[in-house]
């Protein structure tokens, strides 16, 4: 290796040493895939299940990743996760069927607790063995209460989910993710629901399908319908340099002209996602078209109507039964953004009561899986059953909403287009594709083992951080 090789300097394979260039070796070398399932996944937080899985005591998920698996398990004393392999002699105790379904085992065993398939050994569901076939064959120091109960793994709960960290020394869930957990709580993420879940097997690296996702950059010619409906919006942020910008309005049309862009916008938004703009929030945006706005003026006018339309949204929804938040309150005292990311691989995309969620987890150095979901807010009692496993389709299928179906006819071609010759980096903007070099510098920061409080500290920078700029890291 030559002396600019940044593996000797950092320890890092493919290291990024300048913040708006990424090596395109990250996206398809084996060394780098194998230096982050050794050195990232095994110290950072996952989200594992959704809660609505495991509504009652003795419900289980079996969660997998890279290799590893955990059962995630509601007990009588709370959530709790487990190392998913038998004491004896290591076969899975739950599930245990590796495959690129997205289909998460699960089950319940208040009754029966855990029971090997190999020897039939057995456990409850906090973890405590109640049964060793043929137990007079053993050596009694084999036999230890504390020795065969199963091994647990650190496991949180926050916005509706639990997440695990193989790492018993990290920094909790809360300090490493930072304040966005809390301004997304105060948007009642917790009470949100999944209408559906998706899933697709993508030819691509997982940060690759992450990075997608980092910037509305890619609207004008990846989204077009987007752009069409409210170009303004999407030019006042990209198009035109800050000094001529205008905002997310359109100073050559009226006002009503300038709504009837934003609703045309919301229900490209909403078809087929459901989640990212619920149908009955576009709804009720419809019936506030016509509503008086005490002035003409284009960019107040709008500002205003949102503030109203967000009223009404939060009082008709209210006056369901539905656990809504005041989103005007909310919107100042917990301001969220367009995506919110929590590192390594799950994020949301708010916008007024329901919600998008993405996770995207590595089967390869080339491929991972991707799944999302559709989320909303229901009457207490009224929740529908939760969706145990995703809907897998090709990731080419039409049966995806439109917005995902654009998204992924780009990803794939990107990763091949990593291979180009010549190609030996991505060259970043400063300004508004900071994120993607933020995420890869902290996992560099993982991979050379960098002190973790500064690591938490570093990923709490990545809440609100889309569209974001560049920052410094003292790691």
């Amino acid at each position: 290796m030559s002396e600019a090789d940044p593996a000797l300097v950092t320890g890092v394979p493919y290291a990024v040493t300048n913040p708006e260039r990424i090596p395109t070796q990250r996206y398809f070398d084996e060394e780098f895939y194998q230096a982050e399932v050794e050195h990232l996944w095994p110290h950072v937080w996952q989200m594992a299940c959704r809660l609505e899985q495991i509504p009652n005591i003795g419900d289980w998920v079996e969660y997998t990743n890279v290799g590893k698996s955990v059962i995630v398990v509601r007990t009588k004393s709370g959530v709790k996760a487990f190392h998913n392999a038998c004491r004896h002699r290591g076969v899975p105790i739950a599930g245990g069927h590796p495959n690129e379904t997205g289909a998460s085992d699960h089950g319940n065993c208040a009754k029966a607790g855990f029971i090997c398939p190999f020897h039939g050994w057995r456990w409850n569901m906090d973890g405590e063995n109640t049964f060793v076939y043929g137990k007079h064959m053993f050596s009694e120091a084999q036999l230890d209460k504390a020795d065969l109960a199963l091994r647990p793994c650190r496991v949180e709960t926050a916005i509706g989910c639990a997440f695990i960290n193989f790492d018993d020394d990290a920094p909790s869930f809360r300090d490493t993710i930072g304040p966005v957990i809390d301004n997304l709580e105060a948007h009642a993420t917790s009470k949100l629901r999944a209408e559906w879940w998706y899933g697709t097997v993508l030819p691509a690296n997982w940060k690759i399908a992450m990075e997608a996702f980092m910037e509305g950059y890619h609207v004008l010619k990846t989204h077009p319908q987007l752009h069409q409906a409210a170009g303004s919006i999407y030019n006042s942020m990209y198009g035109n340099p800050p000094e001529d910008a205008a905002g997310p309005v359109s100073p050559n049309l009226t006002l009503r002209q300038n709504l009837d862009q934003q609703f045309a916008h919301m229900e490209l938004l909403s078809e087929g996602m459901a989640g990212m703009l619920h149908p009955k929030e576009v709804e009720i945006a419809r019936g506030m078209l016509d509503v008086e706005i005490p002035t003409e003026d284009p960019h107040q006018g709008v500002m205003m109507w949102f503030g109203m339309l967000q009223d009404q949204i939060t009082k008709q929804l209210r006056a369901k039964g539905e656990p809504v938040p005041d989103l005007n309150t909310v919107a100042v005292s917990h301001p969220i953004n367009a995506v919110e990311f929590i590192f390594p691989h799950y994020f949301l995309l708010p916008f007024f009561t329901s919600m998008s969620s993405y996770r995207i987890r590595p089967l390869g150095p080339e491929s991972c899986l991707f799944e999302l979901w559709s989320l909303t807010l229901y009457p207490e009692g009224e929740e529908p059953e939760a969706p145990q496993e995703p809907i897998m389709l090709p990731y080419d299928s039409q049966d995806f909403p439109p917005i995902p179906r654009q998204d992924y006819s780009n990803i794939p071609i990107q990763q091949q287009g990593l291979h180009a010759k010549g190609f030996e980096f991505m060259r970043l903007s400063k300004d508004i594709e900071g994120m993607i070099s933020n995420y890869n510098r902290i996992i560099d920061g993982h991979l050379r083992g960098a002190d973790q409080e500064k690591l938490a500290k570093a990923t709490n920078t990545l809440g609100g951080n889309f569209d974001g700029k560049i920052f410094e890291y003292d790691f």
